[in-house]
């Protein structure tokens, strides 16, 4: 079972579709395809179920895919230890919360590339369980979540202090006058996909407020949940800094239990601390935690 064969099986199993992972890995779609049937073959039985939207695993890849990722992840990280001489360089895999990477990370990452240009870093955002399995079988070398997050095989580090607001559309001028002019069963709540931690924490709100059975629709973007809210179509949980001074919403101020929450840097415990992801977490604490006011 060739090393090369999973990796690729692992890269169209998470982007789900032959084209994206191509992409992602410099190459051709004919060169994925090879791979994925050579798997296969030598396997003896059908890895994806293909359709017109993409391609998804069947019983056999899920059963599989935990260890091509393993496998992989130990592969990079044999790699990244034998040529990591103490200087900070090579690549490094960040992911991210949308939220955050919108408002916490951009002066943190143009910092750090000025100073360890050498580091071919990527950031990719996620929801927080998607984020947390991903650190935990090596695809990401490290991860901004939502706390808290409880894991023997994980680091975890604050790295921010946020205060979450309900964000609604302008009509609405306090919490006092949305509870009392919405129906029964609650305003629609606009949430970001499953494993969303701020999803699950606006849900357990509405619930507090009588809300246990309000409609969801979810979003894919920060910038489509802010319009729709606006647009009165529902109401979101943001953090105050992502949404900062918004002319076209309203913002309502939570309690202390409702409205806090930690921003975790995540690593792997067992995974070698390399350079470039030392000097990272160094930036990290360098920079401070940042406090919402």
């Amino acid at each position: 079972m060739e090393l090369s064969d999973l990796t690729t099986f692992a890269t169209v199993a998470r982007l789900g579709g032959i084209t994206r992972a191509a992409d992602e890995l410099n190459t051709v779609q004919s060169n994925v395809t090879q791979r994925v049937k050579a798997l296969e073959a030598e396997i003896g039985t059908a890895l994806f179920e293909r359709h017109s939207r993409g391609m998804t695993l069947t019983g056999a890849g899920r059963r599989l895919l935990p260890y091509a990722q393993r496998m992989a992840a130990l592969s990079r990280e044999a790699l990244l230890a034998a040529r990591d001489d103490g200087e900070p360089k090579g690549p490094l895999a960040i992911g991210s919360m949308e939220t955050t990477a919108a408002v916490r990370l951009p002066s943190l990452l143009a910092d750090f590339h000025r100073r360890f240009p050498a580091v071919r870093l990527t950031l990719r955002t996620s929801t927080t369980a998607e984020l947390v399995a991903s650190v935990l079988n090596g695809t990401f070398d490290g991860a901004f979540v939502a706390g808290p997050v409880e894991h023997a095989e994980l680091n975890t580090t604050v790295a921010f202090r946020e205060e979450l607001v309900l964000v609604t559309a302008l009509r609405w001028q306090s919490l006092a006058a949305l509870r009392a002019g919405t129906p029964e069963s609650g305003p629609t709540a606009l949430v970001f996909r499953t494993g969303c931690t701020y999803r699950q924490r606006l849900e357990q709100i509405f619930s507090e407020f009588g809300w246990p059975s309000s409609a969801r629709f979810e979003l894919g973007t920060l910038d489509g949940m802010i319009g729709c809210v606006a647009a009165d179509m529902g109401v979101t949980l943001l953090p105050r800094a992502v949404v900062g001074r918004n002319d076209s919403v309203s913002i309502h101020t939570l309690s202390p239990a409702q409205s806090r929450v930690e921003t975790l840097f995540i690593t792997r415990r067992t995974a070698h601390q390399y350079s470039a992801l030392q000097v990272f977490a160094s930036c990290l604490s360098n920079n401070g935690e940042v406090i919402a006011a």
